[in-house]
């Protein structure tokens, strides 16, 4: 078999930074941990180049080292058992340590894959020598696998609930006092599920990871992808938006990091087809007064239900955002298109995004949820006193 060598050019690195660095990101760079010495020790010969160029550059940024190394040895016949890889992840954060740029930056691992039964030895290991090296614990979660998966997995709460189950093995597995986050995720690992995983019905499992994720206490979920790789991306080849992008710019928006707690009270039986997140708006959102809480809503079913909220939030005025299929009919959850009440979201032009505009509720009104929508709600004058508190 030929080996091909790809190389990582220093104007490759400026193009990166200069791209996250105008689009207002945060740059967290994976370094190669699958340069190894003789003695199977991670080589940082290659990484600490690239943290000197960066460094002359004076790039703000984070690091990471390897990518699901449970995979390393199946992929690239290399073995990397938790303890080593701990140690590499020790060995870069002294080199961290030494640099005038770098010494206080974010290091962030091991990025395993979901535990399966066979691997929760890596993550053990890892944590026992490299936990003080690091200041995440990061793991990767997909629902399904994107070569067998179909429409109604997108759709199943069974499946939805999956995800809380991982998360909690993940953070009792995590020293103490240690953050944990989704270092990559989407629905479906693979690639994606073609058809499914980058249309309106890949929405569902997006948005309920965000709120589990936040209800469980994780408060950093990683997309994978923005643009490119497989099936999963928020941004298609010609540069317009997916169903999934417009969700993120509008979670972003109405959604801020204080959770506070909701419940569907509905005689459904064991799967629920409703799900509801509640979260204090985001308070960088200059159009909404302190107290302002943002509801967000899944109807897993066709028949469009009604949202009863409790007393104290009923006499609130509303703003309601409902995402629906920008199609009608059997291929609806298909399409690649989505409508903000009723109007097909698209690009003024290439640079320009639309106005995205509630449409006020009465106060008093229930909240009507058409079938397989999902939908943000800001009840402008909720009153929620934990704004207070986390101000």
């Amino acid at each position: 078999a030929s080996q091909v060598s790809v190389f990582l050019t220093e104007y490759a690195v400026d193009l990166l930074y200069a791209f996250a660095n105008c689009s207002g990101l945060d740059l967290i760079f994976g370094l190669n941990a699958l340069l190894r010495t003789s003695e199977n020790t991670w080589d940082s010969t290659n990484a600490e180049l690239l943290l000197k160029y960066c460094e002359s550059r004076e790039y703000v940024m984070s690091w990471e080292l390897g990518n699901e190394p449970n995979s390393y040895e199946k992929k690239a016949g290399i073995r990397v058992d938790g303890y080593q890889l701990g140690q590499d992840f020790v060995h870069l954060h002294q080199i961290l340590q030494q640099s005038a740029v770098y010494n206080s930056t974010g290091l962030y691992g091991p990025d395993v894959s979901q535990p399966r039964d066979h691997r929760r030895d890596l993550l053990t290991g890892f944590l026992e020598t490299g936990a003080k090296a690091i200041t995440a614990c990061t793991w990767h979660h997909y629902y399904v696998n994107g070569r067998d998966t179909s429409l109604e997995d997108f759709l199943d709460p069974e499946v939805l609930d999956t995800l809380a189950t991982k998360i909690n093995e993940i953070v009792e597995s995590a020293s103490p006092g240690k953050k944990v986050w989704l270092g990559e995720t989407s629905s479906a690992y693979g690639g994606g599920a073609v058809g499914l995983s980058d249309t309106f019905v890949a929405g569902f499992m997006w948005l309920d990871k965000l709120g589990l994720t936040a209800k469980l206490g994780l408060d950093v979920v990683i997309r994978q992808v923005l643009i490119g790789s497989g099936t999963y991306h928020l941004v298609d080849d010609n540069l317009d938006p997916l169903p999934d992008y417009w969700l993120s710019l509008l979670y972003k928006r109405l959604v801020g990091p204080e959770v506070l707690k909701a419940e569907v009270n509905m005689n459904s039986g064991p799967k629920k087809p409703i799900r509801v997140y509640l979260h204090c708006t985001n308070r960088k959102s200059t159009h909404y007064r302190p107290g302002a809480v943002t509801l967000f809503a899944l109807n897993l079913n066709k028949n469009e239900v009604t949202v009863i909220l409790p007393d104290h939030m009923a006499n609130s005025t509303t703003e309601a955002f409902v995402l629906q299929s920008a199609e009608a009919g059997e291929q609806s959850l298909y399409s690649r298109s989505v409508k903000l009440n009723g109007q097909v979201l698209r690009m003024v032009d290439d640079r320009t995004l639309p106005l995205l505009k509630g449409r006020e509720l009465p106060p008093g009104e229930h909240i009507k949820l058409p079938g397989f929508s999902f939908a943000f709600y800001v009840l402008i004058e909720a009153q929620a006193a934990v704004w207070y508190e986390y101000r």
